[in-house]
């Protein structure tokens, strides 16, 4: 569980805005997104792939090719230290240490080429100190941290000797190698099936409560986030629509677009549906930053303002707001 409401936060995300710069336009992945995360809290981001929840997280350890990527406005502070003007050496100290990432597919993330064993004692060695007798032994202890059987035998097993869920694992492993204070998990369970995605789940939930760290769990799965969430932001079009503690957004949903990933939700109630529905539409082409509420085009409950002006973040209850013209009744 999260630390008291009046906990500094570990991370403050402040406009952060980011453009590509592409041969046939600018794009507009990032577009003023704030939040903040406290220590032990654990943020679910949701939203349509296409949404900016993986390139906004990626940007503010800018992690992305720049160019053509660019952050063009924003802050974010890490313990007080805003990573967007940081010289690249500092920023490196920052990345493992300060702030682990768990990359989208595991099949792909691990270098195919080295043992898992170097490929975990590597950031050990980089950014402790250790020599290579204690980085294989914190390596080991690492694997079966999270539950990595017969460990110092798998420290010189290569990545196609391992599952896709023990991939995973290994993944995990690494972003935690350094101890961070905050882990970033982009879609962790996205490649795996249902079963090694509920232990995944599991272990996350479980490493978090005991290591103390704050976690920013990025998914497309509005089900996933129920059973492990404190807080969620809705992303849509690369901006924030919808922010709330997990259970008021369950309970009150207040953005169209929020209410429309609910709909999309297989029934759990026994209630028959003759198919899954779906959300009309496709999402925007950011070819220039949302002049208008950028869910309009797909929204039913849409009127003239909606098309004219984009609505800012409305308080529609305590701590929870959403950016829809129609949540100004709401309050």
């Amino acid at each position: 569980m999260p630390d008291a409401p009046h906990t500094a936060p570990v991370l403050e995300v402040e406009n952060l805005t980011t453009v590509f710069g592409l041969r046939d336009g600018a794009v507009h992945a990032v577009n003023g997104v704030s939040f903040s995360l406290r220590p032990g809290e654990l943020l679910g981001v949701v939203g349509e792939s296409g949404s900016g929840k993986s390139v906004t997280m990626m940007s503010m350890l800018r992690l992305l090719p720049m160019p053509p990527a660019r952050v063009a406005a924003g802050r974010v502070l890490f313990q007080g230290r805003d990573l967007v003007t940081m010289d690249d050496e500092s920023l490196r100290r920052v990345r493992g240490p300060g702030i682990g990432f768990v990359f989208q597919d595991p099949m792909t993330s691990l270098n195919p080429v080295y043992s898992v064993g170097y490929q975990l004692a590597e950031p050990l060695r980089a950014h402790l100190g250790l020599s290579k007798t204690q980085a294989r032994a914190r390596a080991a202890a690492l694997l079966a941290l999270v539950g990595i059987p017969s460990p110092e035998a798998r420290l010189d097993d290569y990545p196609h000797q391992f599952s896709g869920g023990m991939r995973q694992r290994v993944m995990i492993a690494i972003a935690l190698s350094c101890d961070p204070r905050v882990l970033i998990a982009d879609e962790p369970t996205t490649a795996l099936d249902v079963t090694i995605q509920a232990q995944i789940i599991a272990l996350v939930k479980d490493l978090r409560a005991r290591l103390g760290m704050a976690v920013v769990w990025i998914t497309h799965d509005l089900g996933v986030v129920a059973g492990i969430a404190d807080r969620v932001l809705v992303m849509y079009a690369g901006q924030v629509v919808e922010s709330a503690a997990v259970q008021a957004l369950y309970d009150n949903p207040a953005h169209p677009y929020t209410r429309a990933l609910f709909e999309t939700l297989p029934s759990v109630t026994g209630a028959r549906r003759d198919k899954l529905r779906t959300i009309a539409g496709q999402p925007p082409i950011l070819g220039a930053a949302p002049a208008a509420c950028p869910f309009a085009p797909r929204c039913a409950e849409a009127h003239d303002r909606c098309r004219k002006a984009n609505p800012p973040l409305i308080a529609v209850g305590e701590g929870h707001a959403a950016a829809c013209w129609l949540a100004e009744g709401a309050r």
